[in-house]
């Protein structure tokens, strides 16, 4: 059965100028249970994550500041939130949800989080609405546990997933791939193990033309037992922050091609939803749900 970590927390209220990218949150799995594609039997509510957990990826100090809401004013500001005890305790539910979607894809080949993909926090800090790296976190969680040897992150969102790079920097046992804006947030980039930067204005084509050349072969060299997709869809033509020209039929074919990899090679993989910013929400939730869409086809 498809799992899918869900909970109301995640599309919890903000102070004005925050609270429309987190619609999407609420709107997607209200849709998938709309259409039929999902049933509520197939959404779970995470827990909170042991804070061990959490420190396995990010410096002690860096979580006590999160944790105990002694961030200074000037980091806080550089991840975009206001902090609170409710928006970390949403931090780490996500976090939870990504690693217990981690035995879910195990078990039956595909598991997504609603939310997720905070790829730009990094070891000690967070930027760009994202504190704690919730991937990151369950890739650490599944080698800490000797549940994989072998780890590939996929990053499609338009940014580039630095928080995620910097972390896994001297980690042989996880291999980084990014394909991002090369003009986007964010300005001072981090290397990944491989870095694809796309300039402006790229088409349909061109971008799925080099995710066809690209992860086959990467997939073949590196031979990870576990995959983590990170599915942003700021990569639409509609996004007002991404720079990119595709279609929403281009960003399905994205994601069926990424799920017929994993199926190909038999590797369990992770889905969080990432980043999307296109000034109608409608445009934001269909190509969210698509990712669903395409992962029921293929895998039940």
């Amino acid at each position: 059965m498809l799992k899918i970590a869900y909970d109301p927390i995640y599309a919890h209220p903000l102070p004005e100028g925050h609270r429309f990218p987190m619609l999407k949150y609420e709107l997607i799995p209200g849709q998938l249970l709309h259409e039929g594609i999902i049933t509520p039997a197939n959404l779970f509510s995470p827990g909170l994550p042991d804070e061990d957990l959490i420190t396995q990826t990010h410096d002690v100090a860096y979580w006590h500041q999160l944790r105990d809401l002694t961030l200074p004013d000037k980091e806080q500001r550089r991840t975009g939130f206001p902090l609170s005890a409710r928006l970390i305790e949403r931090e780490m539910r996500i976090a939870k949800g990504t690693i217990d979607g981690c035995r879910f894809a195990s078990e039956s080949g595909v598991a997504f989080n609603v939310a997720g993909g905070t790829h730009h926090a990094g070891s000690n800090w967070g930027e760009g609405f994202c504190l704690l790296n919730d991937q990151a976190i369950a890739a650490n969680y599944l080698l800490n546990n000797s549940l994989s040897k072998s780890i590939l992150i996929i990053d499609l969102d338009v940014h580039q997933g630095n928080g995620t790079a910097e972390i896994f920097e001297k980690e042989p046992r996880v291999f980084t791939f990014s394909m991002h804006g090369a003009n986007n947030f964010p300005y001072r980039k981090e290397r990944s193990n491989l870095d694809i930067p796309l300039q402006d204005g790229v088409s349909d084509d061109e971008y799925l033309g080099i995710l066809v050349k690209t992860l086959p072969q990467l997939i073949a060299n590196r031979k990870p037992d576990f995959i983590f997709y990170l599915s942003g869809v700021d990569i639409l033509a509609t996004d007002k922050l991404g720079k990119l020209a595709l279609s929403k039929e281009a960003c399905k074919a994205r994601d069926q091609f990424v799920f017929e990899q994993c199926i190909k090679y038999s590797i369990p993989v992770q889905v969080s939803m990432g980043g999307g910013y296109s000034p109608d929400i409608r445009d934001i939730v269909e190509a969210h749900c698509n990712t669903f869409k395409v992962a029921v086809d293929l895998y039940f």
